[in-house]
């Protein structure tokens, strides 16, 4: 018997604070699902195939993460593969009254368990909308983000930039 977890999220795209709490989480369960959730009515800068290919590329080195997709609940998607856990990092208070309601109301859906991981201090203020924002902007977020994840956003950035001047 595996003992799953799953860390749930849009990813759009992901950070060094999710890749945090994924690799945390990657320490602590035998398989770890990174679950990209589909919002239908929010236009990403990364399709769910890019975002699901950049997780797989990134946290390949943990031997223990499956990438998938899911849109609806994400209880139903736990139940569908038996996960009793969600992963979840907490930036601040302000997350952890969020996050508490929906923990609470996924326990009484199913009965899976949320546990909460403090995000690091260094990545405390992070969120996928403030660099893209910031890099949208001109500003350097190559510290804030993968790599792999800084180079395609930058060409991203580049291709959006020229499809406006043409």
């Amino acid at each position: 018997m595996f003992r799953r977890a799953v860390c749930p999220g849009s990813f759009d795209p992901i950070t060094n604070g999710h890749l945090d709490i994924i690799e945390r989480a990657s320490r602590l369960y035998d398989v770890v699902h990174v679950a990209v959730l589909v919002n239908k009515s929010k236009k990403g800068m990364f399709t769910v195939e890019e975002r699901i290919a950049m997780i797989e590329e990134i946290t390949a080195q943990y031997g223990n993460v499956k990438v998938e997709s899911h849109a609806g609940l994400l209880v139903d998607y736990c139940k569908d593969r038996e996960i009793p856990a969600i992963v979840k990092g907490l930036r601040a208070v302000s997350d952890f009254d969020y996050e508490l309601q929906m923990a609470q109301m996924n326990h009484g859906l199913t009965g899976v368990e949320t546990l909460f991981v403090p995000t690091s201090p260094t990545y405390s203020f992070l969120s996928s909308s403030l660099v893209k924002e910031v890099a949208t902007l001109g500003g350097d977020v190559s510290h804030l983000v993968p790599e792999l994840v800084f180079r395609r956003l930058t060409e991203r950035i580049a291709e959006r930039s020229a499809g406006q001047t043409d």
